[in-house]
């Protein structure tokens, strides 16, 4: 399923910073970690994913960093700030009470209400 750009661009701030939270990663690999816990759903192509990396870190939410592989290949190593984590809780508790709302005018979960 192909998403719509305006909808993926909402998402795809909080979905970077919620995988790297779990550690840093380069950018091929980030965007295989996002493909892969998304069910193959969400593909974030270079065309989004650097520029959205360099808008995070601009913003001081992540911090790169290169460094060379065994094959002395350089890469560009992401990793989110304790301004990225605050900024993560603050963004996925709002996530799920605009799911909770969604899916209440849609009517996919009856009788659930945001807190």
């Amino acid at each position: 399923m192909k998403f719509e750009r305006e909808l993926l661009k909402g998402v795809a701030p909080v979905v970077v910073l919620e995988v790297l939270s779990r550690g840093r990663m380069y950018g091929y690999e980030l965007s295989e970690a996002i493909r892969q816990r998304s069910g193959n759903l969400l593909n974030l192509g270079r065309g989004t994913l650097y520029p959205l990396l360099y808008n995070l870190e601009a913003k001081g939410l992540v911090v790169a960093e290169w460094e060379e592989n065994e094959s002395k290949r350089k890469r560009r190593y992401y990793s989110i700030t304790s301004k990225g984590m605050d900024q993560l809780e603050r963004q996925k508790h709002q996530w799920v009470h605009l799911q909770q709302a969604v899916s209440m005018i849609f009517e996919l979960t009856p009788g659930i209400r945001p807190a």
